[in-house]
C-alpha cells in the first residue's frame, strides 16, 4: 500500500494535465457539414471576384489594343 497515495496523486495529475491539452480545442457548434458549405460558399465568391477582375484586365487590354490600331 505504500504506492496508493502516489498512484491517485499521478492519476489527478493526469487528469488535470488532458483537461489543459483539450482546453484549446472547443467546438465552435457548427457541423462539419455546415462548416464545409460555409467554406465552399466563400470560395465560390473569391472565384468570382477573381474572373471579374481578369475579365475586366482583358477588356482593358482589348481596349488599349483597338486604341493602338485605330492610331496607325
Amino acid at each position: 500500500m505504500a504506492r496508493g497515495n502516489q498512484r491517485e496523486n499521478d492519476r489527478a495529475k493526469a487528469q488535470k494535465k488532458a483537461a489543459a491539452a483539450n482546453k484549446g480545442n472547443k467546438d465552435t457548434g457548427v457541423s462539419f457539414k455546415a462548416r464545409q458549405e460555409s467554406d465552399a460558399q466563400k470560395m465560390r465568391e473569391k472565384n468570382a471576384l477573381a474572373d471579374a477582375k481578369k475579365a475586366a484586365e482583358a477588356d482593358a487590354a482589348a481596349a488599349a489594343l483597338r486604341a493602338a490600331k485605330a492610331k496607325q
